[in-house]
């Protein structure tokens, strides 16, 4: 209940502001060239990971989405299933370009696909494709760009404006309530084979953080370069050494967490300053869509309230500890 009334207010929000009739046909622009798309879509095929979110955001029924692995039906999550009314082909693995051209889509939205230019070619013999601007990584793509160009690919731009700014909204509202966030270090990461895999300012999760007043560690950006996220051996703990930890992926691996040999040299766990986040708080976490930020701000605050107050005995509520 509590999701549900997180989405319905944003939402109820965003819909003060009437929506404007968009005009076509539009040009974008992006890493690859210029795509014009000369009318509104219909069929919209997306094989961008988890960008079903946003067009479900939007009022639009996508024909193709892209599998993430999380076992949710049609990559939906539970805070997307209500907005799901149809039931759109599932990409799994490579691109299957046969299939996409079956389901004629008259766009097709590539944003956080990871597609090269070979593959851009060949998609855009089937339809128009939008994919990241210029000088973007396709999963550094801030989640408020992402909705935007989205939501203008499909003739809805004004509408994803107002969802985008209702969302920025509540976000001021978390960052401005919180005064003591401000340029704390916080490290979003996870522990595979024995290496502690954490994520930098390039990245969404991290972008994310930034956004309610939390700076990644400057010794992980600088040994990051140009990726979102590295892999550090035990040995090595300057880089993930932070006030907050906010670990991932621990349906699976709280044990891996907690036996991690460079834990009880960091601060944070000595002031009881981690989240362990459930696979579906970690879902709605990586989409960063219009549908699962405000899951995410109603789930991730009150626990980052609790593990960041420098109190080891506050009980962090919600995690999986």
């Amino acid at each position: 209940m509590l999701l549900r009334a997180a989405l319905a207010a944003l939402l109820s929000v965003a819909l003060v502001i009437p929506a404007l009739a968009q005009e076509f046909p539009l040009t974008i622009e992006h890493k690859f060239g210029t795509t014009i798309i000369p009318a509104k879509p219909e069929r919209v095929a997306s094989i961008d990971y988890g960008g079903i979110g946003n067009l479900l955001a939007l009022g639009v029924q996508p024909v193709i989405v892209r599998d993430w692995r999380d076992n949710f039906p049609f990559t939906a999550g539970p805070w997307a299933q209500p907005y799901l009314k149809t039931e759109p082909v599932v990409l799994s693995g490579d691109l299957d370009l046969e299939l996409i051209a079956r389901e004629n889509p008259d766009v097709i939205i590539a944003l956080w696909s990871g597609i090269d230019q070979d593959v851009y070619d060949k998609l855009s013999l089937i339809a128009p494709v939008v994919a990241v601007p210029e000088g973007i990584a396709d999963y550094s793509l801030p989640w408020d760009q992402r909705a935007l160009i989205a939501g203008r690919a499909v003739g809805e731009q004004a509408e994803a404006e107002n969802q985008i700014a209702a969302i920025e909204a509540r976000l001021e509202q978390v960052r401005s309530s919180h005064p003591e966030w401000q340029g704390k270090t916080a490290v979003v990461g996870s522990v595979h084979n024995g290496e502690f895999s954490a994520y930098n300012k390039l990245d969404v999760r991290a972008q994310f953080m930034a956004a309610m007043g939390f700076v990644t560690p400057k010794a992980l950006d600088d040994a990051t370069g140009e990726a979102f996220s590295i892999r550090f051996s035990p040995e090595i703990t300057e880089p993930i050494d932070a006030d907050v930890i906010v670990w991932y992926g621990m349906t699976q691996g709280l044990q891996a967490a907690l036996d991690f040999p460079a834990r009880p040299f960091l601060k944070a766990p000595a002031l009881g300053a981690e989240i362990f986040l459930t696979d579906e708080q970690v879902a709605a976490f990586a989409r960063v869509t219009l549908l699962s930020i405000p899951v995410t701000i109603e789930t991730l605050v009150p626990m980052l309230e609790a593990a960041a107050d420098g109190d080891p005995a506050t009980e962090v509520v919600g995690d999986l500890q």
